[in-house]
């Protein structure tokens, strides 16, 4: 296996080897200052698609591999392509646990969905309705009014503290200065608006972002730093009201080619595109939800999987697990029910486009 690789894709965690990444070039180098602490180990999330890779044979080609690695070297987000089930978001969890880089931070995407919701979100009713509260317990009687913007008169007590309604999303979490990169996984891109794609450039290419409430405080006594909360939960400083990372995050998006993405945005990205996982790649996924082998004890089902896959019509992976975990509460002396019941599992979703 070539050296450079820093990630193998061979399961097992190996967190010194993020460690041996060089400094990113010139025009990828970030300046913002790190912040203390460690990041949150990796969640159920992780390890619901991950299962237990101990012992199976390696998930990822080595061009799936070489340009993993590529996005990791060149500081660049990961945009990969594929068909529904073919392994697209677990890429980002497997990257995650392999490199000891905690949680993965996930932005699922909706055609609602804009790019403050995954910077970051300001909660003015709430801080507006502590605010009054607040005067009611220091003035009893009519209620001083606060601003339309949700500013609070000065001497209000705890409602006077901006960053208790201020929650970072999984993009604005993902950009704080952290010594080592986050996984941020932008699940679905193509199912956005048409916007969402173009405004996300300035802050890819960037590596930070502004909150403009922040930054009106800033001058202010006590506002130049400001702790909020991030999508982990925890709270972490916050200067001048600019979030500026250090690392910058390893961000994987997914797309099922529902639409094509502007140029500026693909110029910018690493492209990766998944086949649906056979052979070796399909064996490594049965094993590793399985045990080692799994994949032999379940030649049938997967023979049936992959030759009615040539069919023309869509069968996601998930729809082979299914059946063989549901199956092996099945008697196995009876191949007719079992067939029976792995056919009513494993059907269709769609007739592809040719």
């Amino acid at each position: 296996m070539d050296d450079w690789l820093i990630y193998r894709g061979v399961g097992a965690p190996d967190p010194q080897r993020i460690r041996a990444l060089p400094p990113p070039p010139p025009w990828r180098a970030f300046s913002g200052e790190p912040l203390p602490g460690p990041v949150p180990p990796i969640d159920a999330s992780s390890l619901r698609r991950l299962g237990a890779r101990v012992g199976a044979p390696p998930a990822q080609d080595s061009r799936t591999l070489e340009l993993i690695n590529a996005a990791l070297y060149l500081r660049r987000p990961l945009l990969v392509t594929g068909e529904p089930g073919s392994g697209k978001s677990t890429l980002a969890h497997s990257v995650a646990h392999e490199l000891g880089l905690g949680r993965v931070l996930q932005w699922p995407v909706v055609s609602r969905t804009e790019l403050k919701d995954g910077l970051y979100t300001y909660d003015a009713i709430g801080r507006l309705q502590d605010a009054q509260l607040a005067d009611r317990r220091h003035h009893p009687g009519p209620t001083s009014p606060a601003g339309p913007t949700g500013d609070t008169p000065p001497g209000s007590g705890e409602s006077d503290d901006i960053g208790r309604y201020i929650r970072l999303g999984p993009l604005g979490t993902a950009l704080l200065p952290a010594e080592l990169p986050r996984v941020l996984l932008i699940d679905e891109l193509d199912k956005s608006d048409i916007d969402l794609p173009n405004d996300l450039l300035n802050v890819v290419e960037e590596g930070e972002f502004a909150l403009p409430e922040l930054e009106r405080a800033a001058d202010r006594p006590g506002g130049h730093e400001v702790r909020v909360l991030t999508d982990d939960g925890r709270r972490v400083p916050v200067r001048g009201g600019r979030i500026r990372c250090h690392a910058f995050p390893f961000i994987l998006m997914t797309s099922n080619g529902e639409r094509d993405f502007p140029a500026p945005l693909l110029r910018r990205c690493i492209h990766l595109h998944l086949d649906p996982p056979r052979d070796e790649r399909l064996a490594a996924m049965v094993q590793a939800h399985f045990g080692t082998g799994a994949d032999e004890r379940n030649l049938d089902l997967i023979g049936r999987f992959t030759s009615e896959d040539g069919d023309g019509e869509l069968r996601p992976t998930d729809q082979l697990l299914n059946a063989i975990y549901l199956t092996q509460h099945t008697v196995r002396t009876e191949p007719g029910r079992r067939e029976e019941i792995a056919g009513l599992l494993m059907r269709p979703l769609d007739t592809r486009r040719s």
